[in-house]
């Protein structure tokens, strides 16, 4: 006879820059790792798996991740209560937002609609230290019109076989960017953050490793002058052999949104 099981959805919140990454590893501290010490503290002699909606490299914070819990035996009482509990045993890094019981069908990975991902930056001066768990600090001057519209070359379904680490034959390269823009950060402030900053908003059904951190690493060698407009609508094409080698640091990017809805491929971040 199989255990009883139940399952929910946890809306999670993180700052990323002293974790190395979503993904529980050896003689490391995650993200993932730190999220099982706690429910294993919580819910004692309880067996349980978790899973994240995706996976965030070193120093890449989420201001809404959702994994779900799989658990053993009898179901929670109170999600309230408990979630509550949570939060008072996580670290100051980590707060738990909701937790929602879901039926056996949800899954995390393939019912994630569209994942909204934001890449805080600035440019031209040295930032306060404060800014560097938040905001990449690039010391040239860059042109910032010439990345606002490439930005937008990247909307719409392309290949991306160069906009990722260690591709593998059988990775589904052909990805479609809903939207992509490069504004003036008006979503985020500290008395500490530059006068100046801005965001890279993009939104998607998934992403490859690395593929934002190598369009923003793209982007910012395009304002330096290293790549032209053409150079980035070439990298899109099937085979490209445009090389890029620039992968923008983890610290600038936020996973900003996740929608669940339709099933869709997604390979983590």
């Amino acid at each position: 006879m199989k255990p009883l099981r139940s399952y929910y959805l946890l809306r999670l919140q993180y700052l990323g820059f002293r974790f190395s990454g979503w993904q529980k590893q050896p003689e490391r501290k995650t993200v993932e790792g730190m999220l099982a010490k706690t429910l294993k503290f919580i819910l004692p002699s309880r067996n349980f798996k978790i899973l994240g909606s995706g996976r965030t490299d070193a120093k890449v914070s989420a201001l809404d991740m959702g994994v779900e819990i799989f658990l053993e035996g009898d179901p929670l009482e109170d999600l309230v209560a408990f979630n509550k509990l949570l939060n008072f045993n996580l670290p100051s890094d980590i707060r738990a937002l909701s937790v929602e019981q879901v039926d056996k069908s949800f899954n995390i990975i393939k019912s994630v609609k569209t994942k909204e991902y934001v890449y805080l930056f600035s440019f031209g001066q040295k930032n306060h230290p404060f800014c560097a768990p938040f905001m990449a600090n690039i010391l040239e001057d860059l042109k910032i019109d010439r990345m606002i519209e490439g930005a937008k070359i990247f909307e719409g379904t392309h290949y991306f076989d160069v906009y990722t680490a260690r591709l593998q034959k059988s990775t589904n390269t052909l990805r479609k960017v809903i939207s992509c823009e490069i504004c003036e950060n008006n979503m985020f402030e500290a008395n500490f953050f530059p006068s100046s900053s801005y965001t890279l908003i993009i939104k998607g059904k998934g992403f490859m490793r690395y593929q934002i951190r190598m369009m923003m690493g793209a982007l910012i060698q395009l304002g330096k002058g290293e790549l032209s407009l053409n150079d980035i609508k070439r990298s899109l094409q099937r085979n490209s052999n445009q090389k890029l080698t620039y992968v923008a640091p983890g610290s600038g990017l936020i996973l900003h949104a996740v929608e669940f809805g339709q099933e869709t491929e997604d390979e983590g971040l």
